[in-house]
């Protein structure tokens, strides 16, 4: 049958109205299982190929919404993102009569305590929402959600292998726990790396199936190379070539940092402005004011006049609607190809478009790491995500919010719960325990009689509006200027009066510090430098390090590469050209100079940080730190020898990062709340979470040192 035929009137009333010449692939297949099976779905496809059509036509078009509570909820990973689908959604379900409701701290006050009331139709929401839900008003969840038939979760891949996504497993697994029925569960994605992980969300991964439309637009890419004079400063020929790319178009630019994104915009405007230029250059980032960003993507989105660029990091990756842009330029290369996948997918949404990618390069490396990304992507490699087999930081951090949802439980039927909790039912009941025991030893719970309560600890945690999220908030000093925000900078003590910074591409001087208040007051000026903004870089899967030097040691070619990249990539190998003799999966080089020794390992991010802790216990310390290479003070013969002690160290790796972490209690600081954990569970996070000692294990059995 044809899967129009299948959805119920109402819904083809809103096609027929739209125009529709004809579904989508994704879509057709979508009606057709949903409507036709119970399972659970993962519905995979490429950008802007209608996914969020695909999960909610069906899914309306069986849902019976006379049914008092909640019937279909729908969670995002951004508020912006649920903002966007609000607009789509309601349009939909007004064919129905169905009520839809967004739930965020941002949402109107009115609308939440409608839903409250009266509980019915769809609700949009984050997981950090739902998770205050469970917390604040315990006593409106079965009345809410206990009746819920459908679960969406949009861009599903950015849960995946994160402790918000266990997170979010654990919220789904109490959601199920208080329902009527077993509801069922969509995830959508364009970039999944395991399927199998994804499937996971839905706590029956056997009853999950996949719906995969692998097609792909066509797509035009290119490289330029600008070399990197100063590390502070971008090349002006990089600016150059980024305003004759972007003058007279759509585009979207992507930096690797909200500072460089402030440097290119604001650069970008001055340039155009001296030039006479049509282009509007704006900054999208986590730091700038939310009425601003939303200002740029409505601009983005309803301007048919003007051309624009908007120079952003992540914050429009996922899947805000900005309509359609002729190009995407990506300055320095992505640290995975699932977001080089996610911000490729941003141009050529038209039918028939092409997507046009530009790689901007400034150094040889990152130049490399760009080329490799945009050539296993053409190969339709995408890295597996990180799996989290002891996320014991979120049990601990799971068990609180339990416990004071519940006023009181106790201590076994908790332990009950955690262990039928699908995210955690893999881990021992005894370890559990062990943790729940931790928590009433440091006052975090009150153990009255045979009943757990919060204690005094716990709730300094809980009664903090940071308690419902996994990930540590930056602490900030809002920016205005007069009475209206422009953004945030990070509390920094080297900020002061009198000098001038870069926020939503423009350049403002400070003129008044309330450090109390946490508030910046700013006007505008004329010139200033890019903010400093701290924040890590993302980690390196070993696959894409491993093809850098795949690639150093062969003489492929590839084509969208510019005469300077040709030329940076030719003197790389020929630097490497001493060591093509080597056995690429079982050597590699130890370069001696007279300044240092370089190992030339290419291996992913935490397999080279457990080896840097292994060096550290053999007293080599390393001056720089790199996926790609370690430099070292000592000479090759006494790195060889200690390479070859790293393996005996295996033997007492717990005790020494327990003893690690006694001198740097900070070291647990990359989980939000590893630190409520006894310190052998610390120890077990660092072994997962920060280090990989088994990836650095099968290197130092399978890599042999080569003295060059």
């Amino acid at each position: 049958m044809n899967p129009y035929d299948l959805l119920s009137e109402p819904v083809r009333r809103y096609i027929r109205d739209k125009r529709w010449e004809e579904l989508r692939p994704i879509q057709g297949a979508a009606i057709t299982k949903v409507l036709s099976t119970d399972n659970h779905f993962i519905l995979a496809s490429r950008t802007a190929s209608g996914k969020t059509e695909a999960a909610f036509l069906p899914v309306l078009s069986c849902v019976d919404f006379t049914c008092p509570g909640v019937r279909v909820l729908y969670i995002s990973p951004l508020i912006a993102l649920i903002n966007d689908q609000m607009v789509r959604v309601e349009e939909l379900c007004k064919y129905l009569d169905v009520p839809v409701t967004k739930w965020h701290g941002e949402a109107r006050a009115a609308a939440r305590k409608q839903l409250l009331k009266s509980p019915a139709g769809i609700v949009l929401i984050t997981p950090e929402s739902l998770e205050a839900m469970f917390v604040n008003h315990p006593e409106y969840i079965t009345h809410l959600f206990g009746d819920l038939q459908f679960v969406i979760i949009d861009e599903i891949h950015s849960f995946i292998g994160t402790d918000r996504g266990i997170q979010l497993k654990s919220i789904l697994s109490r959601l199920r726990d208080i329902n009527t029925d077993t509801f069922r569960i969509l995830g959508l994605s364009a970039t999944i790396g395991s399927y199998e992980e994804a499937k996971n969300f839905t706590g029956e991964p056997e009853r999950t199936k996949v719906l995969l439309d692998s097609s792909a637009r066509d797509m035009e890419t290119t490289f330029a190379y600008f070399p990197l004079d100063n590390p502070n400063e971008l090349p002006l020929d990089l600016i150059k070539e980024l305003y004759r790319q972007t003058n007279g178009r759509k585009s979207l630019v992507f930096p690797n940092s909200r500072g460089r994104v402030e440097e290119i915009s604001v650069k970008l405007g001055k340039l155009s402005a001296r030039l006479g230029g049509t282009t509007r250059y704006f900054s999208h980032h986590s730091s700038v004011d939310k009425e601003v960003r939303e200002y740029v993507e409505y601009f983005a989105k309803n301007n048919r006049r003007d051309d624009f660029a908007i120079v952003c990091t992540s914050t429009l990756e996922l899947g805000i609607d900005i309509g359609s842009v002729d190009q995407v330029i990506q300055v320095d290369a992505t640290h995975t190809i699932s977001s080089l996948i996610q911000r490729v997918g941003r141009s050529g949404r038209k039918d028939g478009a092409v997507s046009k990618l530009s790689l901007f390069a400034t150094t040889p490396m990152t130049m490399l790491q760009s080329l490799v990304c945009w050539n296993l992507y053409c190969h339709k490699y995408i890295e597996p995500p990180f799996s989290i087999q002891c996320p014991y930081d979120l049990l601990a951090h799971q068990a609180i919010s339990i416990v004071k949802s519940t006023n009181g439980i106790g201590a076994q039927r908790l332990v009950q719960a955690l262990k039928s909790n699908f995210a955690f039912s893999h881990l021992p009941e005894n370890e559990i325990r062990e943790i729940v025991d931790h928590l009433v030893q440091t006052d975090i719970f009150e153990k009255i009689q045979h009943e757990l309560i919060i204690g005094m600890e716990g709730e300094k945690i809980v009664n903090k509006r940071d308690f419902y999220s996994s990930f540590v908030r930056e602490i900030n000093l809002k920016v205005f200027h007069k009475s209206q925000a422009i953004g945030e900078l990070q509390l920094n003590p080297l900020l002061e009066e009198d000098t001038n910074i870069l926020l939503a591409a423009r350049i403002w001087k400070i003129v008044e510090i309330d450090w109390k208040a946490r508030k910046i007051y700013v006007v505008p000026a004329h010139d200033g430098q890019k903010p400093r903004f701290e924040g890590k870089s993302g980690a390196i899967h070993r696959e894409i390090c491993r093809e850098m030097y795949r690639i150093l040691l062969t003489d492929d070619t590839f084509e969208p590469l510019d005469p300077e990249s040709v030329a940076v990539l030719s003197q790389l190998r020929k630097n490497y050209e001493p060591y093509r003799n080597l056995d690429f999966h079982h050597e590699r080089p130890l370069v001696s100079t007279l300044k240092a020794c370089y190992l030339h390992l290419f291996m992913g991010s935490r397999e080279t940080e457990a080896l840097q802790f292994l060096f550290q216990q053999v007293g080599v310390k390393q001056d720089i730190n790199a996926n790609c290479i370690l430099t070292f003070g000592e000479d090759a013969a006494e790195i060889t020898e200690k390479w070859s002690m790293l393996p005996e160290l295996y033997n007492s790796l717990d005790s020494l990062l327990a003893d690690w972490l006694l001198q740097h209690p900070e070291g647990i600081s990359f989980s939000k709340w590893g630190y409520l954990l006894p310190l052998s569970y610390q120890v077990r996070l660092l072994r997962e979470k920060k280090f990989d000692f088994v990836g650095a294990a099968e290197i130092l059995e399978g890599i042999g040192l080569v003295s060059v």
